[in-house]
């Protein structure tokens, strides 16, 4: 049985990690590139680093923040999102440091550079990101920038799927509620055929367990929630069992 991954999530807003609650609230942690070395030290199986300002600012990818990461020499493979616009905008992240990256904003406004960036990447290197939310008629897509929802049908209109490996499904509205994950979002599942990565108020191995016995999930993401206790990626992994997640690993180098 292949090993499903815990990712864990770093938020960056305006060069800070930040806890976000329901893209609205943020509380400021501290440096991203602490919490990236921590969850690398403390064996998250990739660590996701998505700069929320970045697209709805007008700006590219922030290279600065990677930057500080790629010197760290981390193990972890690691996915970036955020203010990535092209092509272009790709290269540069992967040539920063990143192994993958995640595109959001471009899927409403280019959706078909998804194509030419997958073609100089390769498609397993180019993740979708899908903020969702379950309304009173039916699973509603979210352009995070001007807060319009729209029928999910929509957003999977404009997604080259063939393009993409994963899809990461985020249930916005509840982000920074401990335990809170809408499971009803993985209808979406009916819809196309893609693997899932899951994220938004996923703190606690038994809702995790649940996510992660999905047959089309392949990962779960956890955010700040890992930032509040030492070694909290290893408890985690404890709590699910060797059976749902890989084998949890200690580093007291530093």
């Amino acid at each position: 049985m292949l090993k499903k991954r815990l990712i864990g999530v770093v938020t960056v807003k305006n060069g800070w990690a930040v806890q976000s609650f329901g893209y609205r609230r943020h509380l400021p942690l501290g440096r991203p590139e602490v919490l990236v070395q921590n969850l690398d030290r403390w064996g998250a199986d990739e660590i996701l680093v998505q700069c929320i300002d970045r697209s709805s600012s007008g700006l590219g990818p922030d290279l600065e923040v990677l930057g500080k990461i790629s010197k760290l020499g981390i193990a972890t493979p690691l996915i970036y999102a955020g203010g990535i616009g092209g092509r272009e905008d790709a290269v540069k992240v992967v040539s920063h440091g990143a192994d993958r990256i995640m595109v959001d904003a471009m899927v409403w406004d280019l959706p078909q550079g998804v194509e030419a960036i997958a073609r100089d990447l390769g498609t397993q290197a180019v993740i979708a990101h899908l903020p969702v939310r379950m309304g009173e008629d039916g699973l509603k897509a979210l352009d995070y920038r001007n807060r319009v929802e729209r029928p999910i049908a929509s957003w999977l209109d404009l997604l080259p799927l063939e393009w993409v490996s994963e899809l990461m499904v985020t249930d916005w509205s509840h982000e920074g509620i401990p335990a809170s994950f809408d499971e009803r979002l993985l209808a979406v599942t009916q819809l196309l055929d893609k693997p899932l990565l899951c994220f938004g108020g996923i703190s606690k191995a038994v809702q995790l367990q649940r996510v992660l016995a999905h047959p089309e999930v392949v990962a779960a993401g956890v955010g700040n929630f890992l930032s509040y206790q030492e070694h909290a990626v290893q408890t985690l992994k404890k709590q699910l069992g060797s059976s749902a997640v890989r084998t949890p690993h200690y580093d007291n180098t530093l």
